[in-house]
């Protein structure tokens, strides 16, 4: 049965933004994801050597699989939807799918993310519950914030915030979060084709002074892009030869400058950026998202969002809470969540693990 919103959300808030775009946003997560969960932590030199094609899956026999970068979108989703877009309820909410998510026992879990898990089962409020890092953590549930919150500039920023307090308390985490969230806004807003001077503008409006040196950073990854520059040969330049790390400035770095230089290409933006090496699945994910808010599902190469193999929450279903977050919006209404057996839960985590462990394992063999 459908029911009204605890916070009813009307067009003046939300622009009714399109589903296409929120579904673009979710699978273009799950799409980067799974493509840069093979060379996740792989400097570009090895990379290059074991995965010389970053345009295939191949975690699984050929397959893709998704990571906590996906699946922090997800529950970022359902907990918009449960909380009316009440940034108090949003808090509580995603409190506790951390805390049940973190009993499914995920595999490569962010260190920042694990001591903040453990906060919140010792009962430490999702306000309190995040460590000093700079990493990229909170940055992937920022796009798809952004995209349906974008238009409302401060209720999306206080979203972030909690979003990004729940594991992360330094600035530099909420200052990359909020470029992330901002971008797939301006995705989603002009289809794919932004005005990147207006989202240096916005962005600067938004975090404020006290975030000179980020904005500095992507001031110079902007310029960068607009001469054509490569994102290697960025990379290369600025600190990131061996990767693209955790660190939030350098992510942010990296995913903005693929989307600078390749804004409605989604295949070129994505496979260019994993080349980089590092931390693949994160950069590869935020940049997904950004670009999929704007090109909508139709601009995801196929092939990439079929060969991804997972269950229970598998692609369509993914679809269908992307569908609900979007009419939720839109409508001030909600539907029921996609039903999943979450039995299925550890079964499938247990897969993942030993999945991920033996292509660790594979990775320590030639070619070197």
């Amino acid at each position: 049965m459908e029911h009204r919103g605890m916070d009813q959300v009307n067009g003046a808030e939300s622009d009714c933004i399109p589903e296409e775009s929120v579904v673009g946003c979710i699978l273009g997560i799950a799409a980067g994801d799974s493509l840069g969960l093979k060379s996740e932590g792989l400097t570009r030199q090895r990379q290059a050597k074991m995965f010389p094609d970053t345009g295939r899956q191949g975690l699984l026999f050929g397959k893709g699989m998704i990571s906590d970068d996906t699946e922090h979108t997800l529950f970022t989703a359902e907990a918009l939807i449960e909380s009316g877009g009440n940034p108090d309820r949003f808090a509580s909410a995603m409190g506790w799918k951390m805390r049940l998510w973190f009993l499914g026992l995920p595999a490569g879990i962010g260190f920042a993310t694990l001591r903040s898990c453990l906060k919140l089962w010792l009962g430490v409020s999702p306000s309190k519950s995040g460590v000093f890092s700079a990493g990229n953590g909170s940055a992937m549930r920022a796009p798809i914030i952004g995209t349906v919150y974008g238009s409302s500039p401060e209720k999306m920023k206080k979203l972030i915030e909690v979003s990004t307090q729940l594991t992360h308390t330094d600035p530099k985490a909420l200052h990359g979060s909020l470029a992330a969230a901002l971008a797939a806004h301006h995705s989603a807003k002009t289809k794919a084709e932004p005005d990147f001077d207006e989202y240096m503008e916005e962005l600067e409006n938004l975090i404020g002074s006290d975030s000179a040196e980020f904005i500095t950073l992507i001031k110079k990854a902007l310029k960068s892009a607009k001469s054509g520059e490569s994102v290697l040969d960025y990379c290369e330049n600025n600190g990131m030869k061996k990767g693209v790390s955790g660190y939030i400035h350098h992510t942010m770095q990296a995913v903005l400058h693929c989307w600078f230089g390749n804004p409605g290409d989604f295949r070129t933006a994505v496979t260019n950026l994993i080349r980089c090496g590092g931390d693949t699945d994160t950069t590869a994910a935020i940049l997904g998202g950004i670009i999929g808010a704007g090109v909508g599902k139709q601009g995801i190469p196929p092939e990439w969002l079929s060969n991804i193999f997972e269950f229970p929450r598998n692609i369509s279903w993914m679809e269908k809470l992307a569908g609900n977050l979007a009419y939720f919006v839109s409508t001030g209404q909600t539907k029921p969540h996609p039903a999943f057996n979450p039995l299925l839960i550890p079964v499938r985590n247990c897969l993942f693990t030993t999945t991920v462990l033996a292509h660790g394992f594979r990775r320590m063999l030639p070619p070197y």
